[in-house]
């Protein structure tokens, strides 16, 4: 009874020590301006707003800390540990990472990367023994990496989940140039989520034990280790919830695969190195797979030549009440068949206090829906569409950079125009008529 009061006051300490360390405000700050670009990258493609940032940043917050809770008492558990040196440790090599590319912001980069510092260490016992280069020193040699990638497996994991879960809700619609030259819809999935874990400390003189055997040691008491999971993909081929599960499936896979290594590093420790190369190797494998897979596909959001296919639908909208859905096509509004964003316009307006419609669904068949109109209703049905093939706004086709985040660039850009000039104006009706195409 007394270690498992000893373990509760240890669990109290690490929870204070979270609240007065930077580094989980500074998770919270990145999460919080993640989503307040991602509202002005919307309001820039598509004039509204698809997701509200403090709305998103709430659920990520809450969803996050339930599944650090989970992680930690698996973690606590398997007796993963570490030093508080180390965690600024992780931390300062995740956000030096972070400068580089927004996704390296993973523990799996960063726990890798100090993976093969620990084995380089290994070849020079001698260096690096006395001041501030020697305590930093000192803490890589001591930290228990194979126990390390066991955690990194254990957040990949909760990540597959949280990608399966929530990541088709937070998918960001984009108008992206295509491989012709044409403008064609896509998605944006990314998504962070800060966990706040709790380890134990490395086993030590005057440190109590566990009052059970841990696979992977570890000593009474605990530390806290806030992160930030999260996944980033681009998709022009595949619906939102399509790509999130194919993404969640093949983080889970990683998870399984990194888990199994990291093991074996710590039954024989020659494999350290093995399972942190791994980690970083078949990480950075994902993210080219995932890209070569959408080069190879044809896109999903462009229009046929009868309707028009939709490429989101506003959330609490007509449009969402109908049953509408993403993929769909409108073939019919009042009657009128629709070959392009004009008639969809006139045929709305033939009507104001009812519509009618015609629409296709994903497979093809053919769904009749109608809705009176009121006052108060999202303009246009709230339907976006997919953009005109000659559309003049897009966005860039690649993940986020944490300056872009931290400046709220939108990364949009006008098609013909060279970044720091300023092309011809367009005339106001065609600017008006671009603007109604985006959204319905």
């Amino acid at each position: 009874m007394n270690v498992m009061l000893e373990l509760l006051a240890s669990w109290g300490t690490a929870v204070i020590h979270l609240l007065i360390q930077p580094y989980y405000y500074i998770a919270l700050i990145f999460i919080a301006l993640y989503y307040r670009r991602q509202v002005a990258l919307e309001r820039k493609l598509i004039h509204v707003k698809l997701h509200s940032w403090g709305r998103e940043t709430w659920r990520t917050v809450w969803t996050g800390g339930v599944a650090g809770l989970v992680v930690s008492l698996a973690a606590v558990a398997l007796g993963i540990s570490l030093s508080y040196t180390a965690v600024a440790c992780i931390w300062v090599v995740s956000l030096v990472l972070m400068l580089f590319r927004v996704r390296y912001l993973c523990f799996a980069y960063s726990i890798g990367v100090l993976g093969i510092v620990q084995f380089v260490l290994s070849f020079f016992p001698d260096t690096l023994q006395s001041g501030a280069a020697g305590t930093i020193a000192g803490a890589l040699r001591e930290m228990d990496i194979p126990a390390l990638l066991v955690l990194a497996a254990l957040l990949h994991l909760a990540e597959a989940l949280l990608a399966r879960w929530q990541g088709a809700r937070l998918a960001t619609p984009l108008f992206l140039a295509g491989k012709r030259g044409k403008v064609v819809g896509g998605y944006q999935l990314q998504a962070f989520w800060p966990l706040p874990l709790f380890l134990l400390i490395p086993p030590g003189a005057g440190i109590g034990e566990l009052p059970w055997h841990p696979l992977l040691g570890g000593a009474l008491g605990l530390v806290s280790l806030p992160v930030i999971i999260g996944f980033s993909e681009m998709t022009q081929g595949m619906l939102p919830g399509r790509k999130a599960a194919r993404t969640s499936g093949r983080l889970l896979v990683y998870s399984i695969v990194l888990l199994g290594l990291s093991l074996l590093a710590d039954w024989w420790s020659p494999l350290t190195v093995v399972a942190a190369l791994s980690a970083v190797l078949l990480h950075e494998g994902l993210s080219w797979y995932s890209a070569l897979e959408e080069r190879s596909i044809s896109p999903v959001f462009v229009h046929p030549p009868a309707g028009r296919k939709v490429l989101a639908v506003l959330p609490g909208s007509p449009g969402q009440e109908l049953g509408i859905l993403p993929g769909e096509v409108l073939l019919k509004v009042n009657g009128v068949l629709l070959t392009g964003a004009a008639q969809l316009h006139e045929a709305l307006r033939m009507n104001s206090a009812f519509c009618k419609l015609e629409v296709l669904n994903r497979e093809g068949e053919s769904k009749y829906l109608q809705r009176a109109i009121y006052d108060g209703d999202h303009h246009q049905l709230g339907i976006i569409l997919v953009p005109e093939p000659d559309g003049s706004v897009t966005a860039e086709a690649k993940p986020s950079s944490i300056f872009s985040i931290i400046g709220m660039q939108t990364g949009t850009r006008q098609r013909g125009h060279t970044p720091g000039r300023r092309g011809r104006k367009k005339p106001a009706a065609s600017a008006e008529a671009k603007q109604k195409s985006a959204g319905v």
